[in-house]
């Protein structure tokens, strides 16, 4: 059973975008070092500075609460309520001064996630989702978070984060998709996303994908009209394949996860 979003969760959620936007937007085109991983991936100064105070934030706000952030790991895993945080998901474009990446908070109950924020710190838009309630986007260039609903795939704007995620997919069948589709577009990461829930995107497929990389995005995406899921069409778990299916419609959706299927 999905418990309630009070309202002291969405402001908490609210706070916590309104001070990674103060942190990580002053680093921007700045010069700012870059790190690599053990995973080769790279980190900044922006990364951690941010997720540190939203750490404490939240240790001041919810402290019953659990936490797990993409650059320091897990705290207090037991709890029913897990916040995951991804203070920059696309450093490789913020390093390189695009502005296609963003900040993700989302709320896990029991494993699935009921609330995200998607924040683009420079162009200061924000998409707000909550389990059973319309996404809301707000930007000084107005629009509204909904997607294409009548949209076939031959006319669908197909997107993923690079190539080089797709060489880890657990099949190729993600090639027949890219060419049933009107076109793909490279790049975009998070950010990506937030154009699907506007319906300027119809198609996203990625792999290799982390918790903190799609539970935000889940209540944004559905909340505007569209689905998420693996690529076989099951719901995302935080042990899943790893793979992510994001649809403007349900048609469209079920048409992508049957040509995934395929033999």
């Amino acid at each position: 059973m999905t418990p309630q979003i009070t309202d002291q969760f969405v402001d908490v959620a609210t706070m916590l975008a309104d001070t990674a936007r103060s942190v990580v937007r002053p680093w921007f085109r700045r010069g700012v070092g870059v790190e690599s991983k053990k995973d080769a991936s790279p980190v900044t100064v922006a990364d951690r500075t941010a997720e540190r105070v939203m750490r404490a934030i939240l240790a001041e706000r919810l402290p019953e609460h659990g936490v797990f952030g993409e650059e320091f790991g897990q705290d207090n895993a037991q709890a029913d309520y897990q916040w995951l945080l991804d203070p920059v998901d696309g450093t490789r474009a913020f390093v390189t001064g695009r502005p296609l990446f963003g900040t993700l908070i989302a709320l896990f109950y029991k494993g699935e996630p009921v609330l995200g924020i998607l924040d683009q710190p420079v162009l200061g838009e924000r998409w707000v989702g909550v389990k059973g309630r319309a996404t809301v986007f707000t930007s000084s260039l107005g629009g509204q978070a909904h997607t294409r609903q009548d949209v076939a795939l031959a006319e669908a704007e197909m997107s993923c984060t690079s190539p080089e995620m797709l060489e880890l997919a657990p099949h190729d069948r993600w090639k027949m998709l890219k060419k049933q589709a009107r076109r793909m577009t490279w790049g975009g990461d998070c950010y990506a996303y937030g154009l699907l829930a506007l319906g300027q995107i119809d198609l996203i497929a990625e792999c290799d994908m982390n918790p903190w990389d799609w539970g935000a995005l889940v209540p944004i995406v559905q909340g505007a009209g569209g689905v998420m899921s693996a690529w076989d069409g099951s719901p995302l778990r935080m042990d899943g394949d790893r793979t992510v299916l994001a649809a403007g419609s349900p048609a469209l959706h079920r048409e992508a996860v049957r040509i995934l299927q395929a033999g």
